[in-house]
Parts: C-alpha cells; sequence; structure tokens
C-alpha cells in the first residue's frame, strides 16, 4: 500500500525519521531550507521538494520536526494550507508553545486539514532506532488514522485527548524534568568531587542502584567523559525549551522555582560561548561555580 507522506525538517531527529519512513515503503517527499541535507534520501527514493507547500502537495500525512514556533508558523502558510489536501493529517512533531498548537489547529480547520500535536521524546540514535516514545493530542480519527507513521517512527504512542496544545504541554514538562536531572547530578557531582571522591565513582554507583533508569544511565556517562561536544541536541535549543516552558508555567499561574533556574543556567551557557555544545553541558555550570573545570584540555 502506498502511503503519501511528506517529512519537513531534516536536523538530528528529521533526518533518521526520514530514512525510517522511506524503509517503511511510503511515498515520501522532503523539505529541508538547506536542500544538501536531503540529498542521501533522495538517494534512497525520496522526492525533493523545493518549498514546503510543494512537499505538503498531495501528501495524506505531513510531518513537521522543525526547531522553534517561528520556523514552524513560518512553513504554515497560506501557500501551505492550500496545498494540503482536504482531509490531509498534518503531524507536528516540534517542541513549541500549547498556544501556538492551539492557533494552528484553528488555521487548519478551516481548511480541512486535521491537525494532530506529535513531539517526541528521544535523542538522534533512539530516532534512528525507530524507538522515540510519541505524545500525542488531536482529533480521535486522524491520531489512529496516523498510528502507521507512529509504528514506522517509535516505539510507543501516548494519548493525551483532544485539545490541540495537550501534547506540548506534556513535552515541556518532559523536558523539564530531564534537564532537571541533568542540574541534579551536575551538582551531586561537584559535591563528591569537591570532597575527594571521583564523580565516576558516584555516578556509577547511584545509576546502577537508585537512578537506574534511561535518562540517568546516558546523561551520567556524558558528564562522567565530559563529552558534550557530542550532539544530539544543543544547549541553545534547551534554553528554547526551557524558555517555552516558563511561558506556558507564567501564563498559567504556575510557579516553577528550579526551571527558572535551569532557564538561568543555559542562558549562561550561552554567554559563556557554549552554546553549540550539548544540552548536557549543563551539568557543567555547577561544576564551575564549585571551582571545577571538567572539559578535557585540547593539545
Amino acid at each position: 500500500m502506498i502511503n503519501p507522506a511528506c517529512i519537513i525538517g531534516l536536523g538530528n531527529l528529521g533526518l533518521p525519521m526520514a530514512r525510517n519512513l522511506l524503509a517503511a515503503k511510503f511515498q515520501l517527499s522532503v523539505y529541508n531550507r538547506t536542500p544538501e541535507k536531503a540529498l542521501p534520501l533522495v538517494e534512497q527514493g525520496a522526492r525533493l521538494a523545493g518549498s514546503a507547500a510543494e512537499a505538503a502537495r498531495g501528501s495524506v500525512f505531513i510531518i513537521t520536526i522543525v526547531s522553534d514556533d517561528r520556523a514552524l508558523e513560518s512553513i504554515v502558510d497560506d501557500a501551505f494550507l492550500s496545498a494540503c489536501l482536504p482531509g490531509a493529517i498534518h503531524l507536528s512533531m516540534s517542541t513549541i508553545l500549547p498556544a501556538t498548537a492551539e492557533k494552528l489547529a484553528a488555521m487548519h480547520a478551516k481548511h480541512r486539514i486535521d491537525y494532530v500535536a506529535a513531539p517526541v521524546f528521544g535523542r538522534p540514535e533512539a530516532a534512528a532506532a525507530k524507538k522515540l516514545w510519541i505524545c500525542t493530542s488531536g482529533p480521535e480519527k486522524a491520531k489512529k488514522a496516523a498510528k502507521i507513521v507512529f509504528d514506522a517512527l517509535g516505539q510507543g504512542v501516548f494519548d493525551f485527548g483532544e485539545a490541540p496544545g495537550a501534547a506540548s504541554v506534556v513535552k515541556l514538562a518532559g523536558n523539564f524534568l530531564l534537564t532537571a536531572a541533568i542540574e541534579a547530578m551536575g551538582e551531586a557531582a561537584a559535591l563528591a568531587e569537591k570532597n575527594g571522591v571521583p564523580r565516576a565513582a558516584l555516578l556509577n554507583m547511584l545509576t546502577s542502584t537508585l537512578f537506574n533508569c534511561p535518562i540517568y544511565n546516558n546523561y551520567a556517562a556524558r558528564i562522567i567523559a565530559a563529552d558534550f561536544d557530542k550532539v544530539g541536541f544543543t544547549a541553545r535549543l534547551a534554553l528554547k525549551d526551557m524558555r517555552l516552558a516558563l511561558d506556558t508555567a507564567t501564563a498559567s499561574d504556575t510557579p516553577m522555582p528550579i526551571l527558572s533556574l535551569l532557564r538561568d543556567r543555559y542562558l549562561a551557557a550561552i554567554a559563556n560561548n557554549q552554546g553549540h555544545l550539548d544540552a548536557s553541558a549543563l551539568a557543567l555550570r555547577p561544576a564551575l561555580d564549585a571551582g571545577l573545570n571538567w572539559m578535557p584540555q585540547k593539545p
């Protein structure tokens, strides 16, 4: 069965996701602002589109995974919406404000296009292995129809109802918890090393006992190795997510003091020219506050 689909945005997640859609025999169109990124996909059978609207034309499933609200809203213009088939399903997999999801859903409804929020949890290696966790919210019929896409991309789907912004709230809450874990490990590791205990000894013990779970295991290994140059998700994008979460918290009168700290930590990273490093470089901030330097010395 041919399933016409397109994916717009071929970054660290979008590129492996597109490969998995091709492997699942989707008839795939791709669009990226930097066309060169799409060339390996074209060699595997994808069609390269010259614009987002061209990619969407004729697609039953329209997948967008871009950096932020501004990038997504720049895509969803009149040309894009007019190009979409009536009854097409837009699977919006970016991390954005719930308010943006609600606005876009209303715009899509006017063109008889279903908007499904479907942000994902997982780093690029998880995307490549079809191990993403997908959170959804939107029209029930559209979510059921999109199962064939979700099965090609992830290991599980969690449904949060029909409100367009619900899945975006979950994504922001999850990213807050993830970065809070990195901050907590950084503080604990700094405490250990300032008192004569190597951070590797502390974190290896904790992640094999009390905190034996993927987030703690994966990020503890990065903190131990100070492996922040291998980037799956940049500190600059993490700052964006903390700002979105803080905006959402402020709009709903939800005090989140730890979130405010995380925003400031990432802001300090940007100010110190570390925005290009992996988001796990957040752990450097408490180390630096304690007078420790975990970055490997370059020859």
